[in-house]
């Protein structure tokens, strides 16, 4: 990624003002007496760790919380939100990492919701559609008026969303992780777009873990650490390490653990999977199917670009997409035609790529969603051991690092990091043998990074197999015992340690090296 240098007018009148905002949720202290004056026409980036209260102050700004004590003003002028309607009329939106758009309808349709252009009722498609080419000259931003907005990538659904903003005159823009589901290529494009914003006179604030994009982007940054800011500075000013070392309060050790000793891979390994299809690109890529080993101990990563077919590799081997013959073996143990609830018995789990989608229960408590799986072992006469699940996830919770409130505390009210670590803490029990995890650190902050990593070495060093998918080529190369690539549903390459180069991986992933090179 380009690092260009801010430019935003730091010294232009604030915007919005935040006086000594908290707000709290059941026994949690999400936000606790900040204070923030975000400026106009400016980026504002607010970088903390999970839990640091800065999607609260988003959402808080924005609307949809009221804070609990403290008060707000925009261009100097009290104002109190009463619902994101309120921020609106005030010229706030937000576009939250899990965008608001309605998938079925066109995106002139979506940019223009609520705001259409009509005659005595009936919306004008002509003129929407010259209201449409209008905004794209002005913004830069160019999308297919006529497509529908579930057949467009992540990163033109977001160009939509930030179509959508301008097209209703706002004045400040709330970008929640606009970035924590784009490639690369895709960051750039945003980071223009957020660029192009600004240059229109429109405010940003900028939540992100991506410290490099909020070095590169921001005019000035908020750091925030348990609830409360640590600092408001400008990047020339930090670094990446120092912003980590204000986020968490402390200097951070090394990214990555010492990787455990590496298994005797002489013998059955852990994991077997021979001549596996799964549907999607692997279908098409590899007639012949996919063969991997893991052995007990070993950490191997699988690298590819999104769409190599990577994640339906794995979702194939746990059972949860059906497999196109092939078989999974785990230890001794047969799943041809597995399920998931049969790759459970055998001792696999699964850490899914998209936690909100297809991990948590996001409306239910801790101990239903690290329960879940494992009801089988306390249930009795058809009756749940109400004692022995609390048990069994008080003991799951403490060693996997959960924290933000207790046990019935509904998982939507927790940080990503501790969400994730619900999911962690919901496997590495007794009986796992083998471990899938799926972008295991997307969407939480650099701390939570380094405990999810102890958990994946921890869990290694006890014997388990380890299976590993990323888009982080540089997580991958610090995890991994060994690291395979896919591209078009194949392996076209693998690499051992100590022979893992980022560059080399990525040439695999993007074709330009051939199989011969990688051995």
């Amino acid at each position: 990624m380009i690092v260009e240098p801010a430019q935003g007018p730091v010294q232009a009148p604030v915007h919005i003002e935040l006086t000594g905002v908290s707000k709290r949720f059941g026994s949690t202290q999400a936000v606790d007496g900040v204070n923030l004056a975000v400026r106009r026409g400016a980026i504002h980036a607010l970088v903390g760790e999970n839990g640091a209260g800065k999607s609260t102050v988003g959402k808080v700004v924005s609307g949809l919380y009221g804070p609990d004590s403290g008060s707000l003003a925009v261009n100097g002028r009290p104002v109190r939100f009463r619902s994101p309607r309120h921020a609106f009329d005030a010229g706030i939106t937000a576009i939250a990492q899990e965008l608001a758009l309605v998938p079925d309808r066109t995106v002139v349709d979506n940019v223009f919701l609520g705001v259409e252009a009509t005659r005595w009722g009936w919306v004008r498609p002509q003129e929407s559609r010259r209201r449409f080419r209008a905004l794209a000259e002005r913004t830069g931003i160019h999308v297919d008026p006529a497509a529908r907005v579930d057949d467009l990538s992540v990163a033109d659904q977001q160009c939509v969303e930030i179509l959508r903003a301008v097209a209703r005159r706002t004045e400040l823009v709330v970008m929640d992780e606009p970035s924590a589901r784009l490639s690369i290529a895709e960051r750039d494009q945003l980071h223009r777009l957020v660029r192009s914003l600004r240059d229109q006179g429109i405010t940003v604030l900028f939540i992100s873990h991506f410290l490099d994009e909020v070095l590169a982007l921001a005019d000035e940054v908020t750091i925030m650490r348990d609830g409360r800011v640590v600092r408001t500075t400008t990047p020339s000013s930090e670094t990446a390490d120092s912003l980590v070392e204000a986020m968490i309060g402390r200097q951070l050790e090394a990214t990555f653990p010492p990787k455990p000793a590496l298994p005797d891979l002489v013998g059955m390994p852990a994991l077997r999977v021979r001549g596996l299809r799964c549907t999607g690109s692997a279908r098409e890529g590899s007639p012949a199917g996919l063969d991997l080993d893991v052995a007990a101990g070993e950490i191997v990563g699988i690298a590819g670009l999104v769409g190599s077919g990577r994640t339906e590799f794995l979702r194939a081997i746990y059972g949860a997409d059906p497999g196109d013959g092939g078989e999974v073996v785990v230890g001794t143990q047969s799943l041809r035609g597995s399920r998931p609830d049969r790759a459970i018995r055998a001792g696999v789990g699964l850490i899914p790529e998209s936690r909100k989608d297809h991990g948590l229960l996001i409306e239910r408590s801790v101990r239903e969603n690290v329960s879940l799986p494992h009801l089988a072992r306390m249930t009795r006469a058809g009756v749940v051991n109400r004692i022995a699940e609390r048990r069994f996830v008080r003991a799951a919770s403490t060693d996997a690092g959960v924290r933000d409130g207790g046990m019935e505390t509904p998982m939507r009210l927790l940080s990503g990091g501790n969400q994730q670590k619900c999911l962690f803490a919901r496997w590495l029990v007794p009986g796992l043998r083998v471990l899938i995890a799926d972008e295991p650190t997307r969407g939480v902050d650099v701390g939570s990074k380094r405990a999810i990593y102890d958990l994946i070495a921890s869990a290694a060093a006890d014997g388990l197999a380890v299976l590993v998918v990323s888009s982080d080529l540089e997580e991958l190369v610090g995890l991994c015992h060994r690291i395979l690539v896919m591209r078009d549903g194949s392996f076209v390459g693998e690499f051992t340690h100590p022979d893992l180069d980022e560059a080399e991986l990525l040439r695999h992933a993007f074709g330009e090296a051939s199989l011969s090179a990688a051995t």
